[in-house]
Parts: structure tokens; C-alpha cells; sequence
């Protein structure tokens, strides 16, 4: 097994890429800056391509990760310890900061030039209003994945109860899979995220000697096979509906894992450990930036290539200078917002 110092730097590298990855997908822009220049088809094309394609393993990754790091070395009489943690790391995190971009909006929608910018009219202020956006998240939209994160550590004992039987869990994933290809919908739940989770869950109780495991050329073409297996399966009319929805978003990450060295894996620097900030920070100042951007230099085709590609630099540039600041300077804010990382 690899040394856990080795293992942690691993999932700090893999959350850093998912994490601009993540940032890709909701840099697309466009149609911001070009209206309807002809170059908008490549353009759009090109970024559909890294935020539609490629980034859309990200969030898919970070469940399975979530789902392994919750049920590697899980037993009953921790789970009271595992919820504790979670409500520091996942349900304080989300209050806040759906608070905050609450807040955000309401202010902003009330200044001349940023309301436009913004375009969402007035946004109402009220106790109604700001309960009903902090629970739903109505503006700050990528928390969905913390939302379901939430309700997939609150149903912990109904998820172990079938996991902890290793023939009826992969059962259970094979049927929920079939739902998942169906596109059944139920309240509040999404059965894509809870089949990622519950991938992971396995792996974290089944799986360690070969996921931890020492890396080896075994390992890596294992990892290759996954990748080959994933595009066959995303550019393959069959099954229709659902390669590029589960088996693709699934094997590729996986395949990632395996085939990635991580003796060889430089020590992640500070700034790469603020994925959390990061991923809690960027939807809003993506959307400020492209929008700011597209009424001063909108019509140039460079533009909006080129701002796409530098954005998740800019966001790790921002996150990490601002988290580093509020780390030294306001530790018990960072905390909040940081969820104790």
C-alpha cells in the first residue's frame, strides 16, 4: 500500500484538477462576446469541447472521491464521528456561502451598472426570500453537488446497511444504474450522483489494496484500458443515452487514478489545497469577469479563446492569494468558509 502522505498529495492533485476543470464549465462565453460573428460556431465548439466534454468528469470525480474517503475504514461506531466532521466540512460551508451569494445579489442588484451587468432585475430582501435561497441555493448553483452531498452523508446508514454486503451492493449499483438509463427522477435525490458516490463507497470498502495499491505497469495499463473503454463507449451510439452520461464520466477519472504515479508526484503546493475556496468562489467571479469583459471587448474572436483558457488560472491566482490572506488574517472566517480543510 502507498504510504498515506503519498495518498493524501494524490487526492490533493486530483481535486485540483477537477477543480479547474470545473471552472472550464462555466467559462463558456461566447455568445457573450460574438452575438452573431461567424466565428461563434468554432468558438463555442472549442469550448464545448473542455467544459462539456472533458470537464464533465469533474464533478463525477469528486463524488467518487467523496464517496472512498466516507467509507475507507468506515464502521458503525464511527459514523457519529464521520457526521460531525461533515456538518463542519459540508453543511456549515453551505449555509454560509449561500448566505453570502444571497446577500451578493441583493446588493449588487440595487447598483447602478453591476444590476445590468447582473441581469436579474431587483432581487427581493425578505426573511422568506433569503431562507428559500440559502436552502436551495438559488444563487449560487454548483452547491447542487454540496446539497447532495449533504443528503448522501445523512442517508449513511441506509447506504451501509447495503453496502457492508458486497454481493448486494453491486446489485444495488447495477440496478440503480438501470434506473439511472432510464432517466428516473425522484424528490430531491439525484440517482447520477448517488451512483458515483456509491461507486466510490465501494471502493473504499472493497477496493483499497488495488486503489491504494503500490504503482506498477499493471496499474497504468489497467488505467489506459479504462480511458480506451470510455471513448469507445462516449463515441459509440450504443447505449444510446447514457455512455457519455455514466460509463464515460466514470471510467475516465478511474482510469486517471490508475494509470497516475503517485511516487512520482511532486508535493502539492499551498495554493493547490484551496480547491474548496476555489470551487465556492468561482461561479460568480467567472460570470462578473466574462460579462464585464464582453461589453468593453465584445466582436473580437481572440478574446473570449483566450479569456476561456487563462480562467482557471485567474481563479486559482484569485483563490489562492485571497484564502492564503484570510487564513493568516481572519482564521475563524476562513474556517466557515473553508469548511475546517
Amino acid at each position: 500500500m502507498a504510504n498515506e502522505s503519498r495518498f493524501r498529495n494524490k487526492i490533493t492533485w486530483f481535486s485540483f484538477l477537477f477543480s479547474i476543470l470545473v471552472v472550464w464549465v462555466h467559462s463558456a462565453n461566447g455568445e457573450l462576446f460574438l452575438g452573431q460573428s461567424p466565428y461563434l460556431g468554432r468558438v463555442v465548439g472549442f469550448q464545448r469541447f473542455l467544459g462539456n466534454t472533458v470537464g464533465q468528469i469533474a464533478v463525477p470525480g469528486f463524488f467518487l472521491m467523496s464517496g472512498y474517503l466516507f467509507y475507507r475504514n468506515f464502521i458503525w461506531e464511527g459514523l457519529g464521528e464521520k457526521w460531525t466532521s461533515r456538518i463542519h466540512s459540508l453543511l456549515v460551508p453551505f449555509l454560509v456561502w449561500n448566505t453570502i451569494y444571497y446577500l451578493g445579489y441583493v446588493i449588487g442588484s440595487r447598483l447602478p451598472g453591476v444590476s445590468d451587468i447582473m441581469g436579474k432585475g431587483e432581487i427581493p430582501f425578505g426573511w422568506y426570500a433569503a431562507v428559500d435561497a440559502v436552502l436551495h441555493y438559488t444563487y449560487n448553483y454548483v452547491f447542487w453537488y454540496l446539497y447532495q452531498l449533504i443528503l448522501l452523508t445523512v442517508l449513511a446508514p441506509a447506504l451501509f446497511g447495503i453496502l457492508q454486503r458486497r454481493s448486494l451492493s453491486l446489485g444495488g449499483l447495477v440496478v440503480l444504474l438501470y434506473f439511472v438509463q432510464k432517466g428516473t427522477v425522484i424528490p430531491y435525490l439525484n440517482l447520477d450522483a448517488l451512483f458515483y458516490y456509491g461507486v466510490g463507497a465501494w471502493g473504499g470498502l472493497y477496493g483499497r489494496e488495488w486503489i491504494e495499491g503500490q504503482w506498477s505497469v499493471k496499474r497504468a495499463l489497467a488505467g489506459i484500458g479504462m480511458w480506451l473503454l470510455a471513448v469507445a463507449l462516449f463515441v459509440s451510439p450504443w447505449p444510446a443515452g447514457i455512455a457519455d452520461r455514466v460509463y464515460y464520466r466514470v471510467l475516465t477519472p478511474v482510469g486517471l487514478w490508475f494509470f497516475t504515479d503517485e511516487g512520482r508526484l511532486p508535493w502539492a503546493r499551498p495554493w493547490m489545497q484551496y480547491n474548496f475556496f476555489l470551487y465556492a468562489i468561482h461561479f460568480a467571479l467567472v460570470r462578473l469577469v466574462n460579462k464585464t469583459l464582453a461589453r468593453i471587448l465584445g466582436g473580437y474572436w481572440p478574446v473570449p479563446v483566450l479569456l476561456f483558457l487563462m480562467m482557471p488560472v485567474l481563479m486559482v491566482w484569485f483563490s489562492g492569494k485571497a484564502g492564503s490572506w484570510m487564513r493568516r488574517r481572519v482564521p475563524v472566517v476562513w474556517g466557515l468558509l473553508n469548511g475546517g480543510r
